[in-house]
């Protein structure tokens, strides 16, 4: 294990994989590298105006937004500039983007965040460019707001999960009001002539009761340039819900939404899961870390500059995102030797056998790391939607496979 990693203070209650069982320093004796980061988020403001059930950050396992400043302090966020600028000058990057989060990061206020773009855009190095980015739920975007963003060219992906009636079954307000109204106005703003180029796109919850084809008509009706569709945070100590009727509900409900969406006259969106899966499977490489065995190159800063892994893994136990680093005090290089780093980065020799002896594993990659925590074990065991990976990369399969087997024969071939 790398010296980085023996110092960092790990949960007392880790799992194996990776902490005990990935060898860091064997690892790069063998010549292997990291990948340099080049996707930062920034934890800007640590409270949210929403209440959604299913959130990783409040209503799962990971409570330690409890502790943190509700603010990102210009300390830290000056720190974080300095630590992202000295990884470009170190790895010689042209290109690193910054994703504004939270909780909620408009709660921050438009004044704070373009100070913070403006020092974290004066500590790039020459020749490298910064890219921001900010994931909202959307509930108090407006159109001065937007507009000042806009000038700064942020890039805005917004939650939406469906029609207004699914939406606000789990996207509310404290007090119990649903969301949708104030969320359709803001998308509405962000899809006009003027704000378009600041759409980055929607982000929805796969919900099986709902109607997976309406879902993904109610979406088109905001006219997003792309949709992701994520998977409810879920692992083997807490699976998702399945009845005997429907072992695979949530494959066979993405399987519908991509026959809607491949079959299309023409292309309405994009959709960025089931690209993913298709440029795998005609041998392309993954830039999401849902699917495929690319290298995970993120970094999340939270509120007190704590240095974490992706935050997704706040779903799996208390302490799971941890590294024991900060940017007021050490590098993102030293990031890179944390087990937990290394092994979003480590492709096929961070499965398990069942993975590894599975046909699909070069497409499914084990699934999100966060939904394949075991208790006791740790993440190197499949995904827990593995069934409905299969089912899904199956279906998509099948449809290319016959398509190009039909357009092999109008050519002749």
């Amino acid at each position: 294990m790398s010296t980085s990693a023996r110092r960092s203070p790990i949960p007392p209650d880790h799992p194996p994989w990776p902490y005990d069982l990935l060898d860091v320093q064997a690892l790069r004796r063998t010549g292997w590298r990291p990948t340099a980061i080049r996707e930062f988020v920034l934890k800007v403001h640590q409270r949210c105006n929403l209440a959604c059930d299913y959130c990783y950050v409040y209503e799962l396992a990971d409570q330690s937004w409890r502790g943190r400043p509700a603010v990102m302090s210009p300390e830290v966020w000056n720190a974080a500039g300095g630590r992202i600028g000295e990884h470009a000058r170190e790895h010689c990057l042209d290109r690193v983007s910054v994703i504004l989060h939270g909780g909620e990061p408009l709660l921050a206020g438009a004044d704070r965040l373009l100070r913070l773009i403006a020092d974290l855009r004066g500590a790039m190095p020459g020749g490298c460019e910064l890219s921001v980015g900010m994931q909202t739920n959307a509930v108090t975007l407006d159109e001065p707001t937007l507009a000042r963003l806009s000038r700064e060219r942020v890039r805005i992906g917004v939650s939406v999960d469906g029609r207004p009636e699914d939406h606000d079954l789990h996207r509310r307000f404290r007090g119990g009001r649903g969301s949708f109204e104030a969320v359709d106005r803001a998308v509405g703003l962000l899809g006009s002539a003027r704000f378009r180029s600041c759409f980055a796109g929607l982000l929805c919850a796969v919900n099986p009761a709902a109607d997976p084809v309406s879902t993904y008509t109610g979406l088109l009706e905001h006219a997003p340039p792309a949709i992701d569709f994520l998977l409810p945070h879920a692992n083997w100590a807490v699976p998702p819900p399945r009845s005997p009727a429907q072992a695979t509900p949530h494959g066979d409900w993405l399987a519908v939404v991509f026959d809607r969406w491949y079959g299309a006259p023409r292309r309405e969106t994009r959709v960025r899961l089931f690209e993913e899966i298709m440029t795998l499977l005609l041998g392309g490489s993954s830039r999401s870390d849902q699917v495929g065995l690319s290298p995970v190159a993120v970094a999340v800063v939270e509120s007190d500059g704590a240095i974490e892994q992706v935050d997704s893994l706040k779903s799996a136990y208390s302490g799971a995102c941890d590294t024991g680093l900060n940017v007021l005090t050490d590098s993102f290089g030293t990031a890179l030797g944390h087990p937990g780093f290394v092994a979003r980065q480590i492709g096929l020799a961070a499965l398990g056998e069942e993975c590894g002896d599975c046909p699909i594993h070069r497409i499914c990659g084990g699934g999100h790391y966060a939904h394949r925590y075991r208790p006791g074990e740790g993440f190197r065991n499949p995904t827990v939607y593995c069934a409905d990976m299969r089912v899904l990369i199956g279906h998509i399969r099948r449809r290319l496979s016959a398509d190009l087997h039909r357009l092999g024969r109008l050519s002749g071939r």
